[in-house]
């Protein structure tokens, strides 16, 4: 690191103690882009980079609800509205016991540089709360959803902050936060987004984040020459975004032969079928976080206590959380022959697996491989605009352009000789973007 970059670092942690993934996302952007940042006097002027890394706004707030016995519980809700210098904040809301200020600041800061990938005028932002969805009733989530919105619904606005869902928030807990917006401030406006189609909802969000890194890896693929089918693929996780890059694999012919949860992994040997894509669905929605009854369900084999990272592969999907890949598994799924890692989970690697990765085998960050959820999101603002709905097949077409649009951002801004650094040209490219708006804008 240069002595520059670990001054300007140092400075940060000083100011934000304890917030470990907030550094770890900071840190990757400014090591990469500081020739660009400092070749730029203009930028330099406005100390772009410096407000970059301070949120224009946090809110915290107190979230008390009643659970079924009638006894008062209460949470902490957050809403960090990190830049809007491209367009109103955007950003999903997450639901989880281990959700801090750090987590969402870290989220907010890597949505700023995916937004503005995406090519459509959306600022960065990310919000959510310590609760913990699972094991509730339907009635506990919907009181503790209009809890959290009777505050937040202050702050947001769908010329201001959009939210949108994001672990432990899906259609059901969408649904009750746009209830409470819509009886409070008495209007019916596309203020969040991942809504069910029957009030607003755009056709392929659920799927959209999956989607859209399958079609990122497709065209870094083709970039080194290579074809994604018949491609051995090994995903984390079994949510919505697993599920979705598996169904988008088994249309394009790849064999997605593992899965994951937090009690292990599955191997499927001939690769999931469509109705073991189906099959996802129904074990997500048991909320038993756990996937050995895929194993039982289709005769495959599990692995518990293991990671996906340890079989062989030609391309790994991460999707569940947060440096969920360390540099030991990168290590291994190099030993084994895989030639891509397409970070679909927000910094589903770790910066040491990052580094490895990226220095043997091609790498697809977070940022760029999993914008395809906030672009769906985008365009269903668009759509809640109009008053109009598209049809599946032009969104997925949409979505499809606009994943092109991203990987040939990062090849124009991280191509040398031989390679294209996908980690550089993301970071670049969402930077410059959201920089020239920042010095258009002026002071604020």
């Amino acid at each position: 690191m240069k002595p520059e970059i670990k001054e300007f670092m140092d400075a940060l942690k000083a100011k934000t103690v304890g917030e470990t993934e907030f550094h770890q996302a900071v840190e990757e952007v400014v090591e990469t882009i500081w020739d660009t940042y400092q070749s730029n006097p203009k930028y330099k002027a406005n100390k772009i980079l410096e407000k970059m890394v301070e949120p224009e706004r946090v809110i915290m707030f107190r979230v008390p609800w009643f659970d079924d016995k009638g006894e008062v519980q209460i949470n902490r809700g957050y809403r960090v509205q990190f830049n809007s210098a491209i367009g109103p904040y955007k950003g999903g809301l997450r639901f989880h016991p281990a959700v801090t200020l750090g987590t969402l600041k870290f989220l907010g800061f890597e949505q700023t540089f995916k937004n503005s990938l995406t090519t459509l005028p959306m600022g960065g932002g990310k919000g959510g709360s310590d609760f913990n969805p699972k094991g509730k009733s339907d009635n506990e989530v919907m009181r503790f959803c209009q809890s959290f919105m009777t505050e937040l619904c202050k702050h947001i606005g769908p010329d201001t902050d959009v939210p949108a869902g994001d672990i432990g928030v899906g259609g059901r807990e969408i649904g009750f936060l746009f209830g409470q917006y819509k009886r409070i401030r008495n209007e019916f406006s596309g203020v969040l987004t991942g809504k069910p189609r029957e009030f607003g909802g755009s056709r392929i969000r659920p799927e959209a984040t999956g989607y859209g890194s399958v079609y990122f890896a497709q065209h870094i693929l083709k970039e080194i020459g290579e074809d994604i089918k018949g491609k051995r693929v090994a995903l984390s996780g079994f949510g919505n975004v697993s599920w979705g890059a598996a169904e988008k694999l088994v249309q394009l012919g790849a064999k997605v032969i593992a899965i994951s949860g937090p009690d292990g992994y599955v191997y499927i040997e001939n690769g999931i079928t469509q109705e073991g894509v189906d099959y996802m669905l129904e074990l997500r929605a048991t909320n038993n976080d756990v996937v050995a009854p895929f194993a039982e369900q289709f005769g495959a084999k599990f692995f518990p206590n293991a990671k996906p990272w340890e079989t062989k592969c030609d391309v790994a999907f991460p999707c569940a959380i947060q440096n969920e890949l360390n540099e030991e598994d990168a290590k291994k799924l190099v030993a084994n022959g895989c030639k891509l890692v397409v970070e679909t989970s927000n910094m589903g690697c770790t910066a040491e697996a990052v580094k490895y990765l990226n220095d043997h085998i091609s790498f697809a960050p977070g940022k760029a491989a999993n914008a395809g959820g906030v672009a769906v999101s985008g365009l269903e603002m668009s759509q809640n605009s109009m008053r109009y709905s598209w049809t599946s097949e032009e969104v997925d077409a949409k979505l499809s352009q606009i994943m092109k649009d991203i990987h040939d951002t990062c090849v124009k801004y991280g191509k040398t000789d031989n390679k294209v650094d996908y980690v550089k040209g993301a970071n670049i490219g969402g930077f410059i973007k959201v920089a020239e708006a920042m010095c258009a804008q002026g002071h604020v």
